[in-house]
């Protein structure tokens, strides 16, 4: 059995950062995986995050980033990626927690993920708030796609369920608009 995490990352009351924790929540709604496979929303870790990584077969985290790209623009980002920038390039709010964590978790535990993949969504706004922008929100489905091609990658099965109610409960919730 395979050990697999699918962890959403970001602040879920800032705008566009929230994508992350969003897209995990619509995977899980909508998909049931294999034993060995975890979804977690880790909201903004620090180097906390080597706890949930180190002995995994598989890492692939979605989080929203910040390279530029026009927003909504969907950007795969591998282990060798994060690596390789990881103490010059910050692509989204997080990454030096995701590098040094790779990192640490490789040198003071010998066991890091085998594969890696950062599913990175072009930010619009992080403004406070808990709405996504409409350009994040359109790249939902196609953010789980990618992560539904890289569990067939590794051989990972996943089935659709019947019944598949959205559990993302902090755009449930009516936001009043600015004036």
């Amino acid at each position: 059995m395979k050990r697999v995490l699918i962890a959403g990352i970001g602040n879920v009351l800032l705008g566009d950062d929230g994508v992350g924790p969003c897209v995990v929540r619509q995977l899980d709604s909508t998909y049931s995986f294999d034993e060995g496979v975890e979804l977690e929303d880790l909201g903004t870790p620090a180097l906390d995050f080597i706890d949930h990584i180190a002995g995994l077969d598989a890492l692939i985290v979605v989080d929203s980033v910040d390279n530029g790209k026009t927003p909504g623009t969907i950007t795969l980002y591998r282990k060798q990626d994060l690596l390789k920038t990881a103490s010059s390039v910050r692509m989204d709010t997080h990454s030096p927690a995701i590098a040094e964590s790779l990192l640490a978790a490789d040198v003071f535990f010998g066991m890091p993920p085998r594969e890696v993949l950062l599913v990175g969504i072009t930010a619009e706004s992080y403004a406070a708030g808990c709405n996504l922008s409409e350009s994040v929100r359109a790249a939902i489905d196609s953010a789980v796609q990618h992560v539904l091609s890289e569990l067939a990658r590794l051989d990972i099965l996943h089935k659709k369920k019947e019944a598949s109610p959205s559990n993302v409960w902090w755009s449930a919730v009516p936001h009043p608009q600015p004036a």
